[in-house]
């Protein structure tokens, strides 16, 4: 039989890599996309869907009974963090739950983040470090977590939140941090950032959606940190990228706002080990590998 999952936002930063990652696991991949589609390839189904209209996909999903589900899918647009936006995904995403479960849904992956957590105690830990979220967005996130374990428990089943924590890698949006540093040492220009002092846990693209799918696949249920686990200065990241580009110009630090306000902020990795996944990528290589990319993709 098929190894058959539905998966929402595949074609995004974090979903085409999961995407990717369960294909080369030999699964049968059904994505809900909001066009525009991915490329076409072996193993991947794409259908035109909404998720707003949850009319639409209750219909959908009474006539292709899936049992396995990985939610991806939000708005991640311009403010993302203090969007209303987040009310409608929200909605949508309890929507998505109820009607999957009604059609035989048996395995719930919803995507959480670190937002969920109060940012205060530097160091989080699953299950132990208090969620209080200071964003509309991480209150949206937390409020899913809280709804959609207790009704998977109710209905008998699989719920896994895998918490994504700060990641970086190709396809990221020019405007993050890790890319416009890139491309400003590649096109010799000035780098423009905060003090870069604070400390922040990263974790390559690739790193993290294969973290996604080892929670997937693992018995491991609840929340689930997917990050490094190592705390690294911003400043090392940006003098680290002007190294690695052999940038010859100006970084003018502090020339911008720091985007957040916590000193150090870093994520307990334990439980991810546990079921035997580690990182493909240093710091170091991840930082090579999407300068190259960049290198290769600034001109198409």
């Amino acid at each position: 039989m098929t190894k058959k999952v539905l998966i929402t936002g595949g074609t995004g930063f974090i979903g085409r890599n999961v995407v990717a990652e369960l294909i080369k696991r030999g699964y049968e991949v059904h994505s809900l996309v909001f066009p525009p589609f991915a490329p076409e390839q072996k193993g991947l189904v794409q259908y035109e869907m909404n998720l707003m209209d949850s009319n639409a996909v209750d219909k959908f999903l009474s006539e292709h009974h899936f049992e396995n589900l990985i939610h991806l899918a939000w708005y991640v647009g311009k403010g993302c963090h203090i969007a209303d936006q987040n009310i409608d995904w929200t909605i949508a995403t309890l929507n998505l739950l109820t009607s999957f479960q009604k059609y035989g849904g048996k395995t719930f992956v919803g995507a959480g983040t670190i937002s969920e957590y109060e940012y205060k105690f530097g160091y989080l830990l699953e299950d132990e470090t208090p969620t209080s979220p200071g964003t509309l967005y991480g209150e949206s996130k937390n409020s899913v977590y809280k709804i959609a374990k207790t009704f998977c428990k109710q209905h008998d089943m699989k719920f896994k939140w895998p918490r994504i924590f700060n990641l970086y890698g190709p396809n990221e949006k020019p405007q993050r941090l890790m890319p416009s540093v890139i491309n400003s040492c590649l096109k010799g220009e000035d780098v423009k950032v905060s003090d870069c002092l604070k400390f922040q846990d990263y974790l390559h693209v690739e790193d993290t959606a294969r973290g996604i799918v080892e929670v997937f696949e693992s018995d491991i249920q609840g929340a689930v940190n997917i990050c490094s686990g190592k705390p690294v200065q911003l400043r090392y990241i940006v003098n680290k990228i002007a190294e690695l580009t052999s940038f010859k110009g100006n970084i003018l630090w502090g020339a911008i706002p720091a985007a957040f306000g916590d000193e150090v902020v870093v994520g307990n990795n334990d439980k991810l080990k546990s079921i035997g996944w580690s990182p493909k990528y240093t710091l170091d290589e991840g930082l090579q590998q999407t300068i190259n990319w960049w290198k290769e993709n600034n001109n198409k």
